[in-house]
């Protein structure tokens, strides 16, 4: 976090829409959201290794998300973070980050990128724990070996063409990356509230 004192206090973080909220003002890719966010399941034991970590005396109780609708990263990451906040029994409110320019200086990636979606972990008195940034380590990986593999394949694509080309090889691994946002989540809360 880049700021010592948060624009994140209790009273703003209340302002944030629940799950359910924000998906009733979602105008671009509602259905595909939702689509992704009813088929990811947790498995048993990231749930029960979340529910554990939650239940530390410094762990998480509460988790902001920063998203736009029309970001693919929030399309297939934002299910898996409501899954995540569920299986820990977190309450999750999401923010979107256009209106909300303020807190996402706070996060940025590389402390430049206002990338997202991006989840914040706060204590029960709002104290920060860590964040997670856009897509798992997994999903960098692959989408750089899609590129790759599209532009040696397919040289004279557009812009248009490219961008449909990889999305429809990336939609592919969606269920992968969800799982790798789901572990390593878990592993990030377990490490920072040990």
């Amino acid at each position: 976090m880049a700021n010592k004192t948060s624009v994140v206090t209790p009273q703003r973080f209340a302002q944030g829409h629940t799950f359910d909220a924000y998906m009733a003002s979602v105008k671009v890719n509602k259905a595909r959201i939702l689509s992704y966010y009813k088929d990811i399941k947790i498995k048993a034991q990231d749930a029960k290794a979340l529910r554990t970590v939650a239940q530390q005396p410094r762990g998480p109780a509460k988790a902001l998300v920063l998203a736009e609708d029309w970001c693919t990263d929030v399309v297939r990451g934002l299910p898996a973070l409501a899954r995540v906040a569920e299986a820990a029994g977190l309450d999750m409110r999401v923010f979107p980050r256009d209106q909300n320019s303020d807190i996402m200086r706070e996060f940025l990636k590389q402390g430049k990128y206002e990338s997202i979606p991006t989840m914040v972990f706060y204590t029960k008195d709002m104290d920060y724990i860590c964040h997670w940034i856009e897509r798992p380590a997994l999903a960098d990986k692959d989408i750089a070996a899609i590129e790759a593999s599209i532009k040696k394949e397919k040289p004279g694509l557009d812009q248009r063409e490219f961008g449909i080309e990889r999305r429809n090889r990336m939609s592919d691994r969606a269920p992968m990356w969800q799982q790798a946002i789901v572990e390593e989540i878990r592993d990030m809360l377990e490490k920072s509230v040990r």
